[in-house]
């Protein structure tokens, strides 16, 4: 099955790959908010979000881990089968690779809006739900699991407190 979903993803990531070398010489008159071949804002360390914000709003009293990189932050509470909150930023990536890569492994994709801009939720029960939000080329991503714990909040709208969050803190 691992293969199915790994073959399925590849195979939207070199659909979305394809585009008319015409593309790019069209010129445009939009700003780059409106125009989605542009970049997207600077959302900072952790989507601008404090790690307070994120305890509040995930509803569990303390993290046990906390990561930070380049790719983004991941807050932990008890280890890899327990709940934790992620967040990824994805410069010059398509979206829909993303939301492809979701339902092909049974979570299917709603649309959503976060600040007047296009996304999807895609969740699974109510143990875990990822949200994506487009900014031209670029998007953000969170992601809420409460894993083998039972959830303290709906992990869908956790998710879209922090996306609304992090697009209020955008530069």
């Amino acid at each position: 099955m691992r293969a199915i979903v790994v073959l399925g993803v590849a195979l939207v990531a070199l659909s979305a790959g394809c585009s008319s070398s015409d593309d790019a010489a069209v010129p445009s008159a939009t700003t780059a908010s409106e125009d989605p071949g542009a970049a997207g804002p600077f959302f900072g360390a952790c989507g601008s979000v404090t790690d307070e914000e994120v305890r509040s709003a995930f509803a569990v009293p303390a993290f046990t881990a906390i990561t930070r990189n380049s790719l983004g932050c991941e807050w932990e509470v008890g280890g890899f089968t327990g709940p934790s909150v992620s967040f990824s930023w994805y410069r010059g990536s398509p979206i829909e690779r993303e939301r492809a890569g979701s339902e092909l492994i049974g979570r299917p994709a709603e649309n959503i809006e976060i600040d007047g801009h296009d996304g999807f939720a895609a969740a699974t029960d109510n143990y875990l739900c990822e949200v994506g939000v487009q900014y031209g080329k670029d998007f953000m991503h969170w992601s809420v699991t409460y894993g083998d714990q039972p959830p303290t909040a709906s992990p869908c709208d956790v998710a879209e407190q922090l996306a609304t969050l992090s697009a209020e803190l955008a530069q």
